[in-house]
């Protein structure tokens, strides 16, 4: 936890927070997908976390993937926007926080895969044949899921809020 994240909850305790956060899908050479087992939780992930103030998600993105698995990545484009019910985290000490996550694909440009022990407690390049059998948080499913059914694209939610009272058969009226 950041010294800004441990301010902010030493003020406002264990109420939910909305954090943005940056998550970064990496692909080696084959093809194979770089995830991390969280140590929270014992599911896998990809590696991420919240971006500080002032930080560019970019640079979140970055760091995030060197302080938890030793590798420094470049970020090559941004792969979707994910929040909602499966972004929702309810921490064994109680802290609740809904993620708002830009997930960016990446390549490594250096650097050697560890786990860094406290958030990460493996890190291992998984082929897609064998997702299935691996136990993910819901929100790293999904965002997997949309991604190997077409990585061409950028994923978000579609908008499914209206303005009380509009005809959304007709929104022309």
């Amino acid at each position: 936890m950041s010294d800004y994240m441990r301010r902010l909850r030493a003020k406002l305790g264990p109420d939910l927070l909305v954090a943005p956060s940056a998550g970064v899908l990496v692909f080696d050479e084959r093809g194979r997908m770089l995830l991390a087992r969280h140590a929270e939780t014992d599911r896998w992930v990809i590696p991420g976390g919240c971006v500080e103030p002032d930080e560019e998600p970019a640079d979140a993105a970055v760091r995030e993937v060197w302080e938890e698995t030793g590798l420094h990545v470049a970020p090559t484009r941004i792969l979707g926007l994910y929040g909602g019910p499966e972004c929702h985290v309810r921490y064994r000490n109680g802290d609740e926080v809904s993620y708002l996550m830009v997930v960016f694909e990446a390549r490594v440009i250096g650097g050697h895969p560890r786990p860094d022990g406290v958030e990460i407690l493996e890190t291992r390049w998984a082929a897609p044949a064998e997702l299935a059998e691996l136990p993910m948080a819901p929100w790293t499913r999904r965002l997997l899921g949309d991604v190997l059914a077409d990585r061409d694209r950028t994923h978000f939610v579609a908008p499914t809020w209206a303005p009380p009272g509009l005809d959304t058969r007709n929104p022309h009226r």
